[in-house]
């Protein structure tokens, strides 16, 4: 029976020989590697399909990979090498390449399936862990995965074989994602549902606080009209705007904080001074039309919780909360 302290040893192990299989591949990474890109953007360039193919775990590993081509602007299908033999190579066409995972360049199915490909027209590129195996000598282009032995304590389960492969596809995905300039907004066409679709598609003019939700006040305006202000909008946070709407400050409740705890600080000095004097000037700020997965990457960033909105003249129209991200499905 193992105990807690080497259970908990036993999973480190198998982390710390997947991190250094990983290192392992990051390492052998050249011209293999851009080739197989090479050919990817040929096949989009000819609106052709990157076809991806495995047997056992490495049909599941195809498939992710697969779904990370296609939602991220590469089209992309999983063909499974025994149905593809009944039928299913009717879905591939000379414009086409294949992707095939065998971490031992020898699976059977894997080998018949290549060649029938081959009559289709199709250009193949293998991931194997075996430069010298059948399917790296039967591929254009062989990228190896020379991640070291597996965690399995027999050296047999695929763990480590699996995780770097994985990662190989996701290296292939994000390097196509920018060398084919695919930006947010086409991502967002691909995910219109869920948190990660609402944070794609909806904008700050969207999840902004407006009207009574939102605290405004003017640079002479006393700490504690402000506080007041902040109480009725039920918010965080006031935004400082001179005569024109334009933003000048924002002032939060770690401003009031900050002002009272400096050393010889009267709190009933502080709430009667202007709250222009404790603001943060030049605050960051957000436009109308920037993407709610944009301001979380700014609420991450900054380490933020609240991001003044401005129009194209830069006066405030609006507030995101932070808080408010969550009740609208965006975080």
């Amino acid at each position: 029976m193992m105990t807690n302290e080497q259970q908990l040893k036993r999973a480190e192990q198998v982390f710390d020989t997947e991190i250094e299989g990983l290192r392992n591949v990051r390492r052998s990474l050249g011209k293999s590697f851009t080739d197989a890109i090479a050919l990817m953007l040929s096949c989009v360039k000819n609106e052709g399909i990157v076809v991806v193919s495995g047997i056992g775990k490495n049909l599941a590993i195809a498939e992710k990979m697969s779904a990370i081509f296609a939602s991220t602007g590469t089209r992309s299908i999983v063909l499974n090498p025994v149905q593809a033999m009944h039928g299913d190579l009717g879905m591939v066409a000379p414009r086409d390449i294949l992707i095939a995972l065998s971490f031992s360049g020898e699976s059977e199915e894997i080998l018949r399936l290549v060649p029938a490909v081959r009559r289709h027209g199709l250009k193949v590129v293998s991931l194997t862990g075996r430069p010298d195996s059948t399917l790296a000598r039967m591929s254009d282009v062989h990228v190896e995965i020379p991640c070291g032995p597996e965690a399995c304590p027999f050296g047999m389960a695929p763990t480590n074989s699996t995780t770097a492969t994985m990662a190989m596809g996701d290296a292939l995905a994000m390097v196509m994602i920018d060398a084919m300039q695919f930006d947010i907004s086409s991502y967002a066409m691909n995910h219109p549902a869920g948190a990660i679709g609402r944070a794609l598609v909806l904008k700050a003019g969207d999840v902004m606080r407006t009207g009574a939700r939102l605290a405004k006040v003017a640079p002479e305006t006393t700490v504690m009209d402000a506080l007041l202000a902040m109480t009725r909008a039920k918010s965080g946070s006031a935004v400082v705007a001179d005569a024109d709407g334009r933003l000048l400050g924002i002032f939060t409740d770690g401003d009031f904080r900050r002002a009272v705890s400096r050393e010889g600080a009267d709190a009933a000095i502080v709430l009667r001074d202007p709250v222009a004097q404790h603001m943060t000037r030049k605050p960051q700020f957000a436009e109308l039309d920037v993407y709610a997965a944009e301001l979380l990457k700014t609420f991450e960033n900054r380490h933020i919780d609240d991001l003044p909105v401005c129009d194209a003249e830069g006066r405030v129209v609006g507030l995101v909360d932070i808080q408010d991200l969550p009740k609208m499905k965006v975080l």
